[in-house]
């Protein structure tokens, strides 16, 4: 079996996993635990992750606030800040192709009376900056662009959102939950107010994940989501997941240092996988520009082909067709319809995840079985009609 679905999720590294292990056994103490060394050295390892999280991202450590994941982060940002600029306006935007996490919330604050706008893409994944700059009005308080969508892998321009939301008084915030990690990321060089990541993107742990928070210019206050205790400066409450958060921060130091290296690496197999695929077969169209993408995703499409008999015939290659976020759900991928790659264009998609220990062979293996499996399916189709 060979595992090409690094976008789901990850392993966590032998090297994080070492690293994690004392504190479930031998410093298992609650880091809120102020009178013993077993609270103290539960405490210093948490700050040592939250110094090494923001190292990643060009944060300060006071700016992290830790939680479940990046569907909490992002629910505690969008929520967050609504709840606490309710005052300067009642306006959100966002973008037609964010995660469910990011959709969810948005919604459920319209419910309860924000007005919402959510801007539509290019054929190519990416908004178009006069859209943004459009739907920003002076009752705007927050847009919020992911870094990286997680099906189709294409780079939002972040840093030129981030001045359309400022010159209006609105803050940004960003899912980078498949950027954080794979990508230089500089919340200050590209104005991120807010930023989400979580830890099994990166070959962390699952259930650990952080919010940044910016505190400088402007200093953020958001109202927060989880009471009880007041953990996290009053950000999130509840007992801090102390081997989580050892994980997090060792597998955030390890990817900002091999990241230069990396990106190359994958850049490479993502550019041999696509060679390989469009040498053996015909209409096989890539689903977001190549030129502003992930250097690890490869999102597809095969016309002639249905896709849940493709992803069946394709037993002992690990691909998804998109995001393993929603729980359960069959429904066609809101990415694609936003992309128009659906009806006359539906075809079967795969999403390619190529990640650390993925090699020349993996990648190999994937054309030859894609490449027989497409030829097949289309051989049976055409027999048919």
């Amino acid at each position: 079996m060979v595992y090409l679905d690094y976008h789901a999720t990850t392993p966590v590294d032998p090297r994080v996993l070492q690293a994690m292990l004392p504190y479930f056994t031998e410093d298992f103490g609650n880091p809120a635990s102020k009178q013993h060394k077993w609270g103290w050295r539960a405490q210093d390892a948490v700050e040592r992750g939250r110094a090494q999280v923001a190292e990643l991202i060009g944060a300060s450590a006071g700016e992290i606030v830790f939680t479940s994941g990046a569907t909490e982060s992002n629910n505690l940002a969008i929520k967050g800040a609504a709840c606490a600029l309710r005052d300067r306006g009642n306006h959100l935007v966002s973008v037609s192709t964010e995660h469910k996490s990011v959709l969810d919330s948005f919604k459920r604050l319209e419910r309860e009376g924000w007005s919402i706008t959510l801007v539509g893409v290019r054929n190519d994944g990416l908004v178009d900056l006069n859209d943004v700059a459009d739907a920003i009005t002076d009752k705007t308080v927050l847009i919020s662009v992911m870094a990286a969508n997680n099906e189709i892998g294409v780079l939002q321009p972040i840093e030129e959102i981030s001045k359309l939301a400022h010159a209006r008084g609105a803050l940004l915030h960003t899912d980078a939950a498949q950027a954080a990690g794979k990508i230089p990321i500089d919340v200050n060089r590209m104005g991120i107010d807010l930023l989400s990541l979580t830890g099994h993107k990166y070959y962390g742990p699952k259930g650990c994940g952080a919010l940044y928070i910016r505190r400088q210019k402007p200093r953020l206050k958001l109202e927060c989501q989880i009471d009880g205790g007041g953990h996290e400066n009053g950000m999130r409450s509840g007992t801090l997941n102390v081997p989580g958060i050892v994980g997090l921060g060792a597998a955030a130091a390890i990817c900002h240092a091999d990241m230069p290296e990396e990106s190359v690496r994958l850049a490479s197999l993502r550019d041999r996988l696509l060679d390989g695929l469009r040498r053996g077969l015909s209409d096989v169209r890539v689903n977001g520009t190549l030129e502003r993408r992930l250097p690890h995703n490869l999102h597809v499409s095969f016309d002639g082909v249905e896709g849940e008999a493709l992803l069946m015939a394709l037993g002992d290659l690990a691909v998804s067709t998109g995001s393993a976020c929603s729980s359960g759900s069959q429904a066609p991928s809101h990415v694609l319809h936003a992309i128009g790659a659906v009806g006359d264009r539906a075809g079967a998609s795969i999403r390619f995840g190529l990640g650390r220990t993925t090699s020349n062979a993996d990648v190999d293996f994937a054309v030859e079985r894609v490449t027989a499996v497409v030829r097949s399916l289309r051989a049976k189709r055409q027999a048919t009609v």
